[in-house]
C-alpha cells in the first residue's frame, strides 16, 4: 500500500495565536480512528504517514476513480468552537498540511458548535462546464498590478447569498491549486496552473469585475464563474513551495501592463479556449517549460511579469535574499519582527547577533520560523521567508494594538444605548469599529474597517457579516440585539483566546534609534538601576535592535500603533486623547511626516 503524509497546525487570529494542547483525531474512510494527537506550543501536531493509493493514478487523465483516499479530522479545544473535515485528500509521496482556525466561543455560550469543511475531489476531475467570464479588451482600471493582501473571495456564485472570507494571497493561490488540481503532477505543469490560477485572480482585481458591479468581494470560488477554493482546506507541500516561489509573478502580454485573462478548464470532459489543466501534464512530460505551456493556449507574446507591490505589508522586499553575512537595515527590519514573534511562538530561538548583522542566531530564528510555517527551512530570507516574516508581524502588532485601543477607548461592559445605522457619527460608531475589528481577527467572514467614527458603507457592511455570522436580522443596523452579540462575542475572546507567550514578569524589547536606559524607565514605570540589573548592563550606552528584558509590574505608558493610510499626526493624536508633539518627543520625531506601515508609540 502506497503512503502519504498529514500534518495538523491550530492556530486563531490570522496565525498570530497558536494553540497548544488542541485533541485531534483523524478517522479513516471507513470511520476507524487512525490517530488521536495533541498540539504542542506552536500549534502544531506531529507528522503522520496515512496509507493511499498508487500515485500514478492521479497522472492518469482517463482514471474514472478516486486517485487517493480520504480521511476526516475532527478537532476540539476549550474554548472555541470544534472543526470537523471531511474527505481530505491524501496522496502518495505528498505532505497535506491542514490549517485549523479556531473561532472562540462567545460569552457565556455553554456548547460548542461545529465547523463543518468538505474537501473531497480536486475541480479538475469534476465534469462541470465553466463560464469563466472575460472583461473587456485591455482593461485600465488601476494603474498599476497589485498583490491583493487579504484578498475577499464570495463562498458562492457571485448573486448567491453567501459568506466572505479574507486570506492572503498566497495562502489564496495555494488553496486554489490545492483544490483544482492533483499535487502529483510535474513541475512544470503545477508552475503553468499555478500562473494561470495567479493571473485570473489578479485579472479579477485589476479590473475590478465584481467591485464595480457593486459586489464586496473580488472574486468567487464558483468553478463555473472564477476558480475552486475551499476554505479551511489542506494545502500540499509542492505545491506551497511552488507558491512561495511564484505568487508575486502574473502573465501579461507584452507591452501591457494588464494581468492577462488566464481562463482555464480540464481538457478532457469539458473544453475551453483558454489553457487546459490536464494537457499542462502531457506538455511538461514532453520537456516543455512552463512559459512554453503557456504560450500553447494562451497567445505567443505572453510573458512572465512581476509585481513588488503588495497590499498591506510594511516593508518592502530588499530584491535579493539575506543570509549569513548580510547586514544593513533589512537585517535589523527581519530581527525585530522575529524577535516580536517569538513572544508568540516561543519556540523561535531569541536573536542575539548585532543589529543589522545576519549571524549564527539569526539563521536559527529563521530556520525555527521556517519550519513553524511550512517554509523551505534553509535559513535564508528569501521572497517567500520575507513576506510570511511580515505577514505575522503585522497581525501580531495589530492584536497588541487592538488591545490597547479598547483600554484607551474605555470599551466597559455596558454596550451604548444608541442605535446606529449608516450615517450615523460620533463616539459610539468609533465603538463600533473598535469592537468589529477585534472580532473580524478571530471571524474570517468579517472584514478589517477603519475607525473613523462615521457609519459608512464599509462599517454597513462588516455588521451585516458580523449579523450573518451570529444568525441576526442582517439588517446593517447595530440596536440593542445586535450591541448585546457584539459584546458576548468581544468578551468571549477575551475570556477564552490564550495570552501570546508565557508570563515571567517582564517583556522582551528591541531597542531602536533614540532610546535611552533613561527613556524607557519612565515609558515603562521602572528605573534605570533596575534595567541594568535585569540585562546585566555595567554601562549606560545602548545598541540599535538589542533585546532589553523589561519589568511588567506596571503597565507601559504608551502603546504601540502601525500607521494606515490617511492617518496624520494630529489625526492620531485627536484619537488618542494627546498632542502631537507628545508623539513626536517619545519616537524621536524631527517631522510630520509618516508612512504607511510605520509603528509608533502612542503615549496613554
Amino acid at each position: 500500500m502506497a503512503i502519504g503524509y498529514l500534518t495538523i497546525q491550530a492556530r486563531t487570529a490570522h496565525d498570530a495565536i497558536p494553540l497548544a494542547g488542541v485533541r485531534i483525531g483523524i478517522l479513516d474512510d471507513e470511520g476507524r480512528s487512525v490517530y488521536e494527537l495533541t498540539t504542542d506550543e506552536n500549534g502544531e501536531a506531529p507528522l503522520v504517514s496515512l496509507e493511499t493509493v498508487d500515485r500514478e493514478l492521479s497522472l492518469d487523465p482517463y482514471y474514472g476513480g478516486k486517485s487517493y483516499i480520504g480521511y476526516d479530522v475532527f478537532a476540539q479545544t476549550a474554548g472555541f468552537h470544534s472543526i470537523h473535515v471531511t474527505e481530505i485528500p491524501i496522496y502518495e509521496g505528498e505532505t497535506a498540511v491542514l490549517p485549523l482556525m479556531f473561532v472562540p466561543l462567545s460569552e457565556g455560550q455553554r456548547s460548542t458548535g461545529t465547523t463543518e469543511i468538505v474537501v473531497g475531489k480536486p475541480a479538475v476531475s469534476m465534469r462541470e462546464a465553466r463560464y469563466q467570464e472575460a472583461p473587456v479588451d485591455e482593461p485600465r482600471v488601476l494603474r498599476q498590478v497589485i498583490i491583493p493582501n487579504p484578498i475577499t473571495v464570495h463562498l458562492g456564485r457571485p448573486t448567491a447569498y453567501a459568506s466572505n472570507v479574507q486570506v492572503s494571497f498566497p495562502d489564496y493561490v495555494k488553496n486554489v491549486a490545492s483544490s483544482e488540481i492533483y499535487p502529483t503532477w510535474p513541475d512544470a505543469s503545477l508552475r503553468a496552473n499555478i500562473y494561470a490560477i495567479i493571473t485570473f485572480a489578479l485579472n479579477r482585481v485589476f479590473t475590478e469585475w465584481y467591485r464595480s458591479q457593486g459586489y464586496s468581494f473580488d472574486i468567487t470560488n464558483s468553478t463555473a464563474y472564477d476558480q475552486a477554493f475551499v476554505y479551511g482546506r489542506p494545502i500540499y507541500e509542492s505545491i506551497s513551495r511552488v507558491v512561495d516561489d511564484i505568487f508575486n509573478e502574473y502573465v501579461r502580454r507584452q507591452g501591457q501592463i494588464a494581468p492577462y485573462f488566464t481562463s482555464f478548464c480540464n481538457g478532457t470532459t469539458t473544453s475551453c479556449a483558454g489553457l487546459s489543466q490536464w494537457g499542462t501534464v502531457t506538455l511538461a512530460n514532453q520537456g516543455l517549460t512552463p512559459l512554453q505551456i503557456l504560450r500553447t493556449y494562451y497567445p505567443d507574446d505572453v510573458e512572465i511579469a512581476t509585481t513588488d507591490i503588495i497590499a498591506n505589508v510594511p516593508s518592502s522586499y530588499p530584491g535579493s535574499p539575506l543570509r549569513v553575512g548580510s547586514t544593513g537595515l533589512d537585517v535589523q527590519t527581519i530581527q525585530t519582527y522575529l524577535n516580536r514573534i517569538r513572544r508568540n511562538y516561543p519556540a523561535i530561538p531569541i536573536i542575539t547577533d548585532e543589529a543589522g548583522v545576519f549571524g549564527d542566531s539569526t539563521r536559527a530564528a529563521v530556520t525555527k520560523f521556517q519550519s513553524v510555517f511550512q517554509l523551505a527551512p534553509d535559513g535564508i530570507v528569501g521572497k517567500a521567508t520575507w513576506y510570511k516574516i511580515s505577514q505575522l508581524y503585522t497581525a501580531v502588532t495589530r492584536l497588541s494594538e487592538l488591545d490597547s485601543e479598547g483600554t484607551t477607548l474605555g470599551i466597559g461592559t455596558v454596550p451604548p444605548a444608541a442605535v446606529l445605522r449608516q450615517g450615523s457619527r460620533g463616539a459610539d460608531v468609533i465603538t463600533l469599529q473598535y469592537l468589529l475589528n477585534v472580532i473580524a481577527e478571530y471571524y474570517p467572514g468579517i472584514p478589517d474597517i477603519s475607525q473613523d467614527g462615521i457609519f459608512g458603507n464599509a462599517t454597513r457592511q462588516a455588521v451585516i457579516a458580523f449579523q450573518q455570522t451570529k444568525g441576526l436580522t442582517q439588517d446593517g443596523i447595530v440596536g440593542a440585539n445586535t450591541w448585546r452579540v457584539l459584546y458576548e462575542a468581544y468578551r468571549g475572546i477575551g475570556d477564552y483566546v490564550p495570552a501570546p507567550g508565557p508570563d515571567t514578569g517582564t517583556i522582551e524589547y528591541v531597542v531602536r534609534a533614540g532610546d535611552t536606559l533613561w527613556r524607557l524607565s519612565q515609558r515603562y514605570g521602572t528605573t534605570v538601576a533596575e534595567l541594568k540589573r535585569l540585562n546585566n548592563l555595567t554601562s549606560d550606552d545602548l545598541n540599535i535592535g538589542q533585546v532589553l528584558k523589561i519589568p511588567t509590574g506596571q503597565a507601559p505608558s504608551y502603546f504601540e500603533y502601525t500607521v494606515r493610510a490617511g492617518d496624520t499626526l494630529w489625526r492620531l493624536s485627536q484619537r488618542y486623547g494627546t498632542t502631537v508633539d507628545a508623539i513626536k518627543s517619545l519616537n524621536g520625531l524631527t517631522g510630520n511626516l509618516l508612512n504607511i506601515g510605520q509603528v509608533l508609540l502612542i503615549p496613554r
